[in-house]
């Protein structure tokens, strides 16, 4: 394990199966996620989830990548004083709205309706709980990916692997190619936050979707499988103390 490490880039995904948004610092709190990340998920059929009772329910009751890749043509951008969602394609705006307003949210379901088509199984319904996170575990993490990881992974098939297939909160580098899963149960500094890494990240089909081409174009769980005998790409962490990480912030292991 080569320490100290850097971070490289900070992400947030506001809603579940849309566009990351790239940050230059985050300020995070204990036991949370970054702020707004999957603050929203956008229902594909009636999924059974009570915005008054809000529980963890799996991906596939939402619009995802791991059954629509369409979506990763789709760059969306959200602004958190407003709420509004404006999501782009080709460069052209096609729908601006609020999330915070029926009428807006109306609009958004409208497009989604239309935008996704025959991938469309039922109403198509935006869904927001306060405090609630769309994430694909239920406990409140960040999810960590090693460039270094990834890099292997790519000359191992020797094909280029966007990190953005990942969709990831914290990209860092400095470590050794998966030697990030040595630091389970361990914890890290990284600016001025301390975050324990707790488990890993089991990888789906999403990671199958080019996010630049909205292609399927490699088989991305198969090719960690036959790297590792596994299918794990990533860590999830559990911030421990409240602090604000940077781009270019070192990343320590602490004792």
């Amino acid at each position: 394990m080569s320490d100290p490490a850097r971070v490289v880039s900070l992400y947030r995904y506001p809603v579940k199966g849309l566009s990351g948004e790239l940050l230059k610092s985050v300020s995070l709190t204990p036991d949370a996620t970054f702020p707004a990340d999957r603050a929203f998920a956008i229902e594909n059929g009636p999924s059974g989830f009570d915005p008054a009772a809000p529980s963890w329910q799996p991906k596939i009751k939402f619009l995802c990548l791991m059954r629509n890749a369409k979506l990763a043509a789709l760059e969306t951008n959200y602004d958190d004083a407003s709420g509004t969602l404006t999501v782009i394609k080709d460069g052209m705006p096609l729908v601006e709205a609020s999330l915070k307003t029926e009428a807006g949210r109306g609009a958004i379901e409208y497009f989604f309706e239309e935008f996704m088509g025959r991938e469309a199984r039922g109403p198509v319904k935006v869904l927001e709980a306060p405090g609630h996170s769309f994430s694909d575990v239920a406990a409140k993490v960040a999810h960590i990916v090693n460039l270094e990881t990834v890099e292997d992974l790519a000359q191992t098939i020797n094909r280029e692997i966007h990190p953005l297939r990942f969709r990831a909160n914290i990209y860092l580098t400095g470590w050794k190619p998966w030697s990030e899963f040595e630091l389970i149960g361990k914890t890290i500094r990284a600016g001025g936050t301390e975050l324990k890494i707790t488990k890993r990240v089991v990888r789906c089909a999403a990671t199958e979707v080019n996010p630049e081409t909205a292609e399927r174009d490699i088989d991305i769980p198969e090719a960690i499988w036959r790297k590792t005998g596994e299918t794990d790409l990533g860590v999830y962490a559990r911030v421990v103390t409240a602090g604000k990480i940077s781009a270019g912030d070192k990343v320590e292991i602490l004792g």
